[in-house]
């Protein structure tokens, strides 16, 4: 998949398993850009798995603040 096809699979992922709204999904994978989170993503197509947007979708839920309260709520 295309590298945007990529970060829209991992946001679709995010609000789909974690119930996060659309907009804290995007925010969520918007900062992670910000921080070159997907770099290497960009560069090497062969990251833009389905099996990897899951993996990624659960570590970028799970360090957000979103995440991070959820998990002290348990």
């Amino acid at each position: 998949m295309t590298y945007e096809e990529y970060l829209d699979e991992v946001t679709t992922l995010i609000v789909e398993k974690y119930g996060v709204k659309d907009a804290a999904a995007i925010k969520i994978v918007v900062d992670a850009q910000d921080k070159e989170y997907f770099v290497a993503h960009d560069d090497k197509p062969e990251m833009r798995t389905l099996d990897r947007a899951h993996a990624d979708a659960r570590t970028l839920y799970q360090a957000s603040g979103i995440g991070k309260a959820a998990a002290r709520k348990k």
